[in-house]
C-alpha cells in the first residue's frame, strides 16, 4: 500500500513534469525526488512516467493512479484543518492561475488583503494567456473568462465586468479621437496577436471590424503599457484604468464590452474547508475592487465633464 510520502512526490513530479521543479516544491534534491520515483515503480511493478527532452509525462498507469492520489491529498488536507478551522486564519500555500489583465490589475490588491488577514498563507499567482488544467493540478483555482465545457470542475461566477476603446492623452493630443467607429480606420490599433487568441471572448477587435492591428501582443500588461506610451489606440478593462490617470476611454457611449470572470476549482476540492473558505474571500474581494474600479473612472469621467462645462452665470 502506498503511504503518503510516496503520494506527496508522485503528485510533485505529475504537476511538476521535472525532477529540478518537484525538487523545489519538496525541497528535495532531484536526484532524491528520482530515486523516490524509481523506488516507488518497483514496488508497484509498473512505470508511472516516461522521459523526454520536455520532461516526465504520466503513462497510462500513472494517469490511472493520478485521481487516487489527489482523493488522498484532499483527505489529508481535510484532516488538517478539521479541528478550529472556523476559527484559524489560513494558512500553507495556494496556486491561483488567472488571465494577465485579472492577475495584473486585480489579483494583486485582492491577495495583499488576504494575505494581511492570514498570515501564514503563502499565495501564488501564475499569470499566463491560456486555459489553465486543473486535473493536471497546475493550480488550485483558476480564474477564466469563459466557463469550461469538459472535466470535473465546478463553476461560479465572480462578476461582470466592463472593456472600452482607450487611449492616453498624449496619443489624443496628437490624433484627435474619432467621432464614431468608421474613424478608428485612420488611427494605430493596439490589441491581441490574432493567432494567439485562446478565448474567443478575448476577440475584442472583431466587433469592430477592425483585421488589423498595428501592434499586437499576447499579453494584456504589455498592450497596457503600448497604450499608456501613446502607441495607439486599443480595447482596455475599465477596473485597469485607474492604474494611469492619463489614459482616458473612447466612444464609451457607442462601443463597450461585458464580459464576465468566473472561479473555476476541481470538483473533489468541494469538501476542503480551506480551499473553500479562501475561494470565498476570493469571491467577494474581487467583487469589491471590480466595483471600486470601475466606479472611480466613471466618477472621474464626471468630474472632468463637470470642469469642462460651460459655468452659467448668477442672476
Amino acid at each position: 500500500m502506498m503511504d503518503w510520502d510516496d503520494m506527496r512526490v508522485f503528485l510533485a513530479l505529475a504537476r511538476m513534469e521535472s525532477l529540478g521543479r518537484a525538487g523545489q516544491q519538496l525541497r528535495l534534491d532531484p536526484a532524491t525526488v528520482g530515486r523516490r520515483i524509481a523506488r516507488l515503480e518497483d514496488e508497484l511493478g509498473r512505470r508511472l512516467f516516461t522521459r523526454s527532452h520536455q520532461g516526465y509525462a504520466l503513462t497510462d498507469a500513472g494517469t490511472r493512479m493520478l485521481p487516487h492520489a489527489i482523493a488522498a491529498e484532499g483527505a489529508m488536507m481535510q484532516a488538517s484543518t478539521a479541528e478550529g478551522a472556523a476559527q484559524a486564519g489560513l494558512s500553507g500555500q495556494i496556486r491561483i492561475g488567472a488571465p494577465d489583465g485579472c492577475a495584473n490589475f486585480l489579483l494583486p490588491q485582492v491577495v495583499a488583503a488576504i494575505c494581511a488577514e492570514n498570515p501564514a498563507l503563502d499565495i501564488q499567482i501564475i499569470a499566463l494567456p491560456r486555459v489553465f488544467n486543473l486535473s493536471r493540478r497546475e493550480a488550485d483555482m483558476a480564474i477564466a473568462v469563459s466557463r469550461p465545457q469538459t472535466g470535473r470542475l465546478s463553476v461560479q461566477k465572480i462578476s461582470d465586468y466592463k472593456l472600452h476603446l482607450a487611449a492616453s492623452c498624449n496619443y489624443l493630443a496628437q490624433h484627435p479621437a474619432p467621432q464614431d467607429s468608421g474613424g478608428l480606420q485612420g488611427h494605430r490599433i493596439i490589441g491581441y496577436i490574432p493567432d494567439m487568441i485562446f478565448d474567443s471572448e478575448l476577440d475584442y477587435l472583431a466587433e469592430l471590424g477592425l483585421d488589423r492591428v498595428a501592434m499586437g501582443s499576447n499579453s494584456v500588461a504589455v498592450q497596457f503599457n503600448l497604450i499608456r506610451q501613446g502607441a495607439g489606440l486599443g480595447v482596455v478593462h475599465d477596473f485597469a484604468l485607474p492604474a494611469d490617470p492619463q489614459l482616458q476611454r473612447v466612444l464609451p457611449q457607442s462601443f463597450s464590452l461585458t464580459r464576465s470572470f468566473y472561479l473555476i476549482r476541481h470538483l473533489d476540492d468541494r469538501h476542503v474547508p480551506r480551499l473553500n473558505r479562501f475561494a470565498q474571500r476570493l469571491l467577494r474581494g474581487l467583487k469589491q475592487e471590480l466595483q471600486r474600479l470601475e466606479t472611480s473612472v466613471r466618477t472621474r469621467e464626471a468630474l472632468a465633464q463637470d470642469a469642462n462645462s460651460p459655468s452659467v452665470p448668477r442672476a
